[in-house]
């Protein structure tokens, strides 16, 4: 150490030099600074330099101001510095307050202001964990174990926000690479710097984020954490969307055609259910009149049975004898004769009314049917809509109404024959109807006429014959309409399952309308969502990018809004190192606290 003490004793020696020359140049340099005229700047550029304890706790602040002098001599400048200092040369600067008076006499002029309670537009804070649990920073220097670093950035609600809004953070953390293994950063960068690796983040501008650091380490030291916060001028390039924009096109071009179909084949359903809806209505109609004629038919058949059992009367009594024919009975025929000819007549009457709504009703059910879509979609059509986006609940109820149509067809298909036989056999009952009561009113005729022009007395033979000859013709008839009306009564027993049958057709189709209803109303929705797509991809695109679009910001002053022409303000922040004490540093700073006096004694000893 005794070269050290030479040195500071020599150094207190120049200490003691006249200082002659110095005042000398100071008056020098005052006068001069007396006969300077005003000065002009092109341009003015801080450098805010910022320390902060290793916790992130801002400490000492000052800032480093450049002019660019395009005329030599006064310029004014501001700011609240509690102190100033000269870097460019030896003159003085004046400072009244807020306003800073210097003479440039260089084409680039430096000088350095310090500033006391002023907060930066950022807060950090910084935290460590070894092995797992939360450790104070001077505590970790000479430590080994994994080691967890979490720096946290936020705005500082004190500082000015026009930097926090418009700028962007650098931090970088320097590791020796002997000391650190391991390192992981999940959202930084890695990279080498010689024996050492640096890892950086990046905070954008208006952005709270949040770091970490882990790593295992050994005997702890670390440098300093560096911050350095510009003005972003990330140069970010519109993505190429035109494919994308062209998918999304396709997409809602598809989604419009599904909602053009799902429209159509709303319309075909509608009219479907109308079709079901008018065939319910006559096959109610078919029903009613079926099971009335089945109600009737009994006492149609015993009708029938007494006039065969008085014409077989006749007959024989007539055979018998003239005394024992009771000749009045004979009036009496014709009438009951057209009596169920009539009976007839109102059946038949019912049944053409009901084949006339039934053919109504099955035009229209069969043109429902025909106009609902066979369009044919397979499994990866299906599945290529549930995976484009679209809503999955619309998606689902349009593959359910798919399926439904397309069972709906397949049933109708299959029963399709037994529809269309009905009109057949409603016309072949008619008719049988209509031969049956003609043939009795001819016979009723026929039996009137020969009553009033035949005297039974002499042409009882003719009468008996005639008679064997109704009774024969009249029991075939009986035998027939015995036939036809338990024939009815079987049409009208297997009906009613039918119309049951078509009442659950016409209410699955009424839900069906209902359903595609809703349908269309969601795939409406989806195709108007889906139109505007591409637009909205671009303006999504357009408002991400002009968060980072920072070309419109000014820069301003750090110190004073009174300042101009500021073409760039930086910041540079360190952290306070995590290093050991050296003994030798210890020495020198035990020496420097020494007294001028001491040293001057120590010079010499």
């Amino acid at each position: 150490m005794k070269f050290k003490r030479t040195s500071a004793g020599f150094a207190a020696f120049l200490l003691t030099m006249p200082t002659l020359l110095v005042s000398a140049e100071t008056q020098n340099t005052v006068e001069d600074n007396e006969q300077a005229g005003e000065g002009a700047f092109d341009k003015k550029t801080e450098v805010v330099y910022a320390t902060l304890d290793a916790a992130g706790e801002q400490k000492d602040l000052y800032v480093v101001n450049n002019f660019t002098v395009s005329e030599f001599g006064e310029i004014t400048d501001y700011g609240d510095y509690t102190s100033i200092q000269n870097l460019t040369d030896l003159t003085p600067i004046e400072q009244q307050e807020r306003e800073i008076t210097l003479n440039a006499q260089e084409e680039e002029f430096y000088y350095q202001g310090n500033l006391e309670n002023r907060a930066l537009p950022w807060d950090f804070d910084i935290s460590y964990t070894l092995n797992g649990e939360a450790a104070d920073a001077d505590s970790l220097i000479g430590q080994d174990g994994e080691l967890n670093i979490q720096i946290d950035s936020s705005k500082n609600a004190d500082g000015e926000a026009l930097f926090f809004n418009n700028y962007m953070l650098q931090i970088t953390l320097t590791l020796d690479a002997d000391r650190f293994k391991n390192i992981e950063a999940p959202d930084g960068t890695i990279a080498t710097a010689g024996k050492n690796r640096q890892v950086t983040f990046t905070v954008l501008p208006e952005k709270d984020e949040s770091y970490q650091v882990s790593a295992e380490v050994t005997d702890l030291e670390m440098e300093a954490i560096e911050i350095a916060a510009v003005p972003s001028s990330m140069s970010i390039d519109a993505p190429d969307t035109a494919e994308v924009k062209k998918e999304m096109t396709s997409l809602s071009d598809a989604t419009a055609e599904v909602n053009n179909g799902v429209g159509e084949l709303q319309s075909g359903i509608a009219e479907l259910n109308d079709g079901t809806a008018s065939l319910y209505d006559g096959s109610a109609q078919f029903r009613d009149g079926i099971s009335q004629l089945s109600q009737n038919a009994g006492g149609l058949n015993e009708g029938s049975a007494s006039i065969q059992q008085a014409i077989n009367q006749m007959s024989e009594s007539v055979g018998a004898g003239i005394d024992d024919v009771d000749t009045s009975q004979f009036s009496e025929l014709p009438g009951a004769f057209r009596q169920i000819a009539g009976g007839l007549e109102e059946v038949e009457s019912g049944m053409t009314d009901l084949s006339g709504s039934y053919e109504q009703a099955y035009h229209a059910f069969d043109q429902a049917i025909a106009a609902v879509p066979e369009h044919q979609v397979s499994e990866e059509e299906i599945a290529a809509l549930y995976e484009s986006g679209a809503d999955e609940a619309t998606i689902n109820k349009l593959v359910e109404s798919y399926q439904s149509s397309l069972a709906v067809k397949e049933t109708y298909r299959q029963t399709q024959e037994a529809f269309a036989a009905v009109p057949g056999a409603l016309s072949g009952s008619t008719g049988a109807l209509r031969e049956m009561s003609s043939q009795l009113y001819s016979i009723a005729d026929q039996l009137e006429n020969g009553l009033a022009a035949t005297n039974m007395d002499e042409s009882l033979g003719q009468l008996q014959q005639g008679l064997a000859t109704l009774a024969s013709n009249y029991s075939e008839f009986h035998s027939g309409l015995t036939e036809y009306t338990g024939g009815v009564s079987d049409l009208a027993g297997s009906y009613g399952e039918l119309h049951s049958g078509i009442g659950g057709l016409t209410g699955g189709t009424e839900k069906l309308e209902t359903g595609a209803g809703a349908l269309y109303s969601g795939t409406s929705e989806l195709a108007s969502a889906t139109s505007e797509l591409p637009d909205q991809l671009q303006e999504e695109i357009d408002a991400m990018l002009s968060e980072f679009d920072k070309s419109d910001f000014e820069p301003v002053s750090f110190v004073s809004d009174q300042n101009e022409d500021v073409e760039s303000v930086q910041f540079v922040i360190k952290t306070d190192s995590l290093k050991k004490e050296d003994a030798d540093e210890t020495e020198e700073e035990a020496e420097e606290e020494k007294s001028f006096w001491d040293r001057l004694v120590d010079l010499f000893k």
